[in-house]
């Protein structure tokens, strides 16, 4: 994939399939270690042992659907090209976690791309998941939770075009600022 975010896009969406209420992903720069570590973290259905060694297997899926399965996979791959490394633990009936180790000075590195559009998407589509995102760089951290989103909102929906509109450019301007960019201003 071209960036990061689609990649994490796509593990969400398997722990949305797994049945998961509680999303989480944490997503931490290290500047001098040149390095950034990604998990996603899911309350899922989880999968039996034989199915999580599996996983990685670009030939094995548990759809039905299609005969291949490359979201993980490819997010493996991605993390071990840059010298990094990945680890896959799911327990059934507790959830999986995935934590993937990138090295950012590695020339195979990706990006980690638009972090806003895929957690506005994610939130705006699965209203009643609950997504809990953690971005840190160095000693700055941001963190979002789309159930404080829900609960400030009230009575109007998560996917109104105005409110994915404002978690994507909200997403976008906290990760800036914790990179010690400028803020975005208001349109």
């Amino acid at each position: 994939m071209l960036e990061l975010s689609l990649n994490i896009l796509d593990i969400a969406q398997n722990s949305i399939a797994a049945g998961a209420n509680l999303i989480k992903i944490s997503i931490e720069e290290d500047k001098l270690r040149q390095s950034m570590q990604v998990k996603v973290e899911d309350n899922g259905r989880g999968m039996p042992r034989q199915t999580a060694e599996n996983a990685t297997d670009p030939f094995f899926t548990s759809r039905t659907t299609r005969k291949v399965g490359l979201g993980i996979p490819l997010f493996k791959m991605a993390a071990e090209m840059t010298g990094g490394s990945f680890k896959l633990e799911s327990q059934e009936g507790k959830g999986t976690k995935i934590t993937a180790l990138f090295k950012t000075d590695s020339l195979d590195f990706v990006p980690l791309g638009d972090m806003g559009s895929s957690l506005s998407l994610l939130i705006s589509m699965n209203p009643n998941i609950n997504f809990e995102y953690c971005h840190k760089v160095g000693k700055k951290t941001f963190e979002l939770k789309s159930k404080d989103i829900s609960n400030i909102l009230g009575d109007l929906p998560l996917n109104l075009p105005e409110v994915t509109d404002w978690i994507s450019q909200y997403v976008a301007q906290e990760i800036a600022i914790i990179h010690g960019g400028v803020e975005y201003e208001d349109n």
